[in-house]
């Protein structure tokens, strides 16, 4: 006579199944953001690509070269692409639930495969926009460099950490009060200009230096430039400052989303 016994789950399944509603729910973004539009992938280049053209021509006329090398484009691209990656993290972490919200409702899919499906998927699309833009710029340019690979891809995963960490900070308080959620887009925009998107922090008055110092954006910005800059150091960086500013809000954010995940799918 059989007991009622449950089959045992294989240890590996619960793995499995986190792998295979991830990958589901990256190729839905995939389809969702940038299947439908014309061009599709082409407008994830195309669209820093032109600020970053726009800013060299406006700089160009402004000054007569770069605060480091000859390019200006370059001097640009290597202040955008940071900033981009953390935008691009910010933005994608703080709207993983909202975005996802029908798809939760499914005992198979959780909150953090949601949140880590549109984590990967920016993180990835944002990465391969970079490089391609990285090396356009070095071949159109013809700028000769030598390249600091581990510290370029520092720079690219502190600014995706950190713009992770601020996003998912953001989602229980986006999802609760709309409010802040235009509050906050008023009050980032600056952020490109203190960031040192558009100068180097040492140009800058030692009062404001002072300021800017306490932004986590401006030492990611200069480790990417010690990446492409030989005879640029920074030896004012701090990567466990920058650590401490991401991680802190990530978990933050991950209890809150914890506590309250199943109160935001009914809002």
């Amino acid at each position: 006579m059989s007991g009622g016994r449950a089959v045992p789950q294989r240890p590996g399944a619960p793995r499995f199944r986190a792998f295979r509603a991830i990958s589901a729910l990256m190729l839905r973004e995939m389809a969702t953001r940038y299947g439908r539009s014309p061009g599709g992938y082409i407008w994830a280049v195309l669209d820093p690509l032109g600020t970053i053209l726009l800013l060299s021509l406006a700089m160009s006329f402004l000054i007569q070269s770069p605060p480091l090398g000859v390019s200006f484009v370059l001097f640009k691209a290597t202040g955008m692409m940071p900033f981009a990656i953390y935008g691009s993290l910010s933005g994608a972490a703080s709207s993983a639930i909202s975005f996802s919200r029908p798809l939760l409702r499914y005992p198979g899919v959780t909150w953090m495969d949601a949140l880590l499906a549109r984590v990967l998927m920016n993180f990835l699309t944002t990465v391969l926009v970079a490089v391609l833009i990285f090396a356009g710029v070095l071949l159109w340019s013809d700028t000769r460099t030598l390249l600091d690979f581990p510290l370029i891809l520092l720079a690219m995963a502190l600014a995706a950490l950190f713009g992770t960490g601020v996003g998912v900070c953001n989602i229980v308080f986006f999802m609760r009060y709309p409010a802040w959620e235009h509050t906050w887009a008023i009050l980032n925009r600056p952020m490109l200009l203190a960031s040192g998107v558009l100068f180097l922090f040492e140009s800058m008055p030692r009062a404001v230096q002072e300021i800017l110092w306490y932004n986590p954006l401006v030492h990611i910005i200069a480790l990417m430039r010690e990446g492409f800059y030989p005879m640029y150091h920074a030896s004012w960086v701090s990567v466990p400052f920058v650590l401490v500013t991401a991680l802190l809000p990530l978990a933050a954010g991950l209890l809150l989303v914890r506590h309250h995940h199943v109160d935001l799918l009914n809002l």
